[in-house]
């Protein structure tokens, strides 16, 4: 993948990893050392400005409950490597860039990657959009970073509804009956985010998307991916 050696996952929220990256995860964790670092918390945005302050205590334990799902998820596909910046999920305008771009400057500074694959900067999402642009203002940052490669990934139920700016794969990765079983059942590990087909967010819509990427690429099953930076 690139000659990459140190892979840095930058998520909005526990579970677009495995939705966009999910089976390069299973297929490449015992091959290059990864991390997965997780911006806002994927949970809050469900609650009003009021409800979240009535129910702070519930909505704490679910942020909790979906942040070990996500440590869950991917240590079945052999990553341990984690971390949760838990800002408030649906909200991240509301939060100063400067505070999103430092805290993944920090970690691409320790953690020293050589790849990053994040969201793409056209998904619906608004979440999405931000990491993509702090993200891409970090790497710019850190001037003493390693990074050659900025690629980006696509996530069911935000990048296919961007029917304006559709997201163009320009690389991408061929996975294995297995690779892809992995991603499906880790996904199903976060038990309140599997949807029933025809939902895109199902086992179903997953592998239907693998399967659309392999055709485009000239395999059984593959993950489409964006490259928008890499230094050879």
């Amino acid at each position: 993948m690139l000659k990459t050696k140190r892979l840095l996952v930058i998520a909005a929220h526990p579970d677009d990893d495995i939705l966009g990256c999910g089976g390069l995860l299973a297929k490449y964790s015992k091959k290059i050392v990864i991390k997965v670092i997780f911006i806002a918390e994927g949970t809050s945005c469900r609650y009003t400005a009021t409800e979240m302050s009535a129910k702070k205590t519930v909505i704490e334990d679910e942020i909790e409950k979906r942040n070990s799902y996500g440590i869950k998820a991917l240590k079945y596909l052999g990553i341990n490597s984690v971390g949760f910046k838990n800002f408030p999920c649906g909200r991240l305008d509301k939060i100063n860039a400067i505070e999103i771009n430092k805290y993944i400057e920090g970690e691409i500074k320790n953690f020293k990657p050589d790849t990053i694959l994040t969201h793409s900067a056209n998904d619906i999402n608004l979440d999405h959009q931000i990491v993509f642009k702090s993200a891409f203002t970090a790497v710019r940052s850190a001037l003493d970073s390693k990074v050659k490669n900025f690629i980006c990934f696509e996530v069911l139920s935000s990048s296919e509804w961007s029917l304006e700016n559709p997201f163009s794969p320009n690389y991408f990765i061929p996975l294995s009956i297995e690779d892809l079983t992995k991603k499906v059942n880790a996904l199903e590990i976060y038990e309140s985010e599997i949807r029933n087909y025809p939902h895109s967010r199902s086992a179903e819509g997953i592998k239907t998307l693998a399967k659309y990427r392999g055709m485009q690429s000239g395999t059984k099953y593959a993950e489409g991916l964006k490259i928008i930076r890499t230094i050879d």
